[in-house]
């Protein structure tokens, strides 16, 4: 068990503490758990590099604990109001049919490589900024109207992108595309 490792189990047990604050409308304390956990996800990252402390387990822990939080976040703002449901369903369905795609390929014997696109890499910063910036608006009681919609769409365009990129690339991968090589994934 190495350092960044404990630090990701830390961010795994944030997740009910962020999600408990948002329900009981304790958006100082959810804003602080949601900040928490990111710095400890660049913290983890950083020694984990620095130190040589990479894992296999890390490789696995890190991105589960990074989409846990923000998929719950995503979830409970959808519930509240705070954000369309249609994104909330959009977002979820596309990490659900990825998870299914490996989970498939995984049993039909032909498994896939999962590296992140570039396309989900930029879905997955606007998602942060996105979550971010309601539970700030609620933390601290103020309204950047402008930035909110325009996040919302863009947030919307990147997770239909990134879920178009990814069928693309495992339909490849399973018709044998480029046979004797891993697309990324």
């Amino acid at each position: 068990m190495t350092i960044p490792n404990l630090i990701t189990i830390l961010r795994l047990v944030l997740v009910p503490a962020v999600v408990l604050a948002m329900l009981q409308a304790r958006w100082e304390l959810a804003f602080a758990g949601f900040l928490i956990a990111g710095i400890s996800d660049g913290v983890d990252g950083f020694i984990a590099r620095r130190f040589n402390q990479q894992s296999r387990l890390g490789a696995y822990l890190d991105p589960m604990a990074d989409k846990l939080l923000l998929v719950s976040v995503f979830v409970v703002m959808g519930i509240i109001g705070q954000l369309p449901l249609w994104l909330v369903v959009i977002m979820v369905s596309r990490d659900a049919l990825i998870v299914c795609a490996v989970v498939l390929s995984t049993v039909m014997a032909h498994p896939v490589e999962m590296k992140p696109l570039f396309v989900s890499k930029a879905n997955t910063a606007v998602q942060i900024v996105l979550a971010a910036l309601v539970l700030g608006e609620l933390a601290l009681v103020v309204h950047l109207d402008p930035l909110r919609p325009t996040l919302i769409l863009l947030s919307g365009v990147l997770t239909v992108a990134s879920a178009a990129a990814y069928l693309v690339a495992w339909l490849r991968h399973m018709s044998g595309y480029g046979e004797g090589s891993t697309p990324d994934i």
